[in-house]
């Protein structure tokens, strides 16, 4: 090969080099944006998955709290009612207060209905159902026909006894919020 087939060779590698230079440097940027971008879209949905995690545990917690709070007032109302009723001092006033309370809890349960983890919504069901028969039992006290063996001391120490499933019902509330079960007692052991 002559001196001059090597200089055409090199121009020819130097020219097609300084040619594929861009087109090379471009792809390499190419590969590295997209590279980026992929790790920016792995980090936005990974901060939206722990946006959407905290945004239902806070809707779960507020639930929770409401449905609490709405049984609780039930329970209390109940006794209030109950503590009339032995006294014979109901009024209208205490009905509607009961029944207030009453159609509070339906409608807290109604709405943990669709967010409660199927835990705690068996309990929520589970409580429900023993304050349902607590309002039950009273009524019927109330209008002279009282369950076999009820008194307004069986039917009052019925509503502390709901108290301990209250404790149990609280605990898995906790549990599924990530709370430490700290204030939960020991389960009781059956209804008077």
């Amino acid at each position: 090969m002559g001196s001059t087939a090597i200089a055409l060779v090199a121009a020819i590698v130097g020219v097609t080099g300084t040619l594929l230079a861009p087109v090379l440097a471009q792809r390499s940027g190419a590969k590295t944006q997209e590279a980026e971008f992929g790790r920016q879209q792995q980090a936005a949905q990974a901060q939206w998955e722990r946006e959407q995690q905290q945004a239902e545990l806070a809707l779960r917690r507020a639930c929770y709290i409401t449905t609490n709070a709405a049984y609780r007032r039930y329970r209390t109302e109940q006794m209030n009612y109950l503590w009339h009723v032995r006294r014979d001092r109901v009024t209208e006033a205490l009905r509607e207060q009961l029944e207030a309370a009453r159609h509070a809890g339906h409608a807290a349960l109604a709405e943990a209905q669709m967010v409660a983890s199927p835990a705690v919504l068996a309990q929520l069901d589970d409580v429900g159902k023993l304050l349902s028969e607590g309002y039950r039992r009273i009524m019927c006290l109330e209008e002279g026909i009282p369950d076999e063996g009820d008194t307004f001391e069986v039917i009052g120490e019925y509503l502390v006894w709901i108290w301990e499933r209250w404790e149990e019902m609280r605990a898995v509330m906790r549990a599924d919020l990530g709370l430490a079960n700290s204030l939960a007692g020991p389960p009781g052991d059956g209804a008077p």
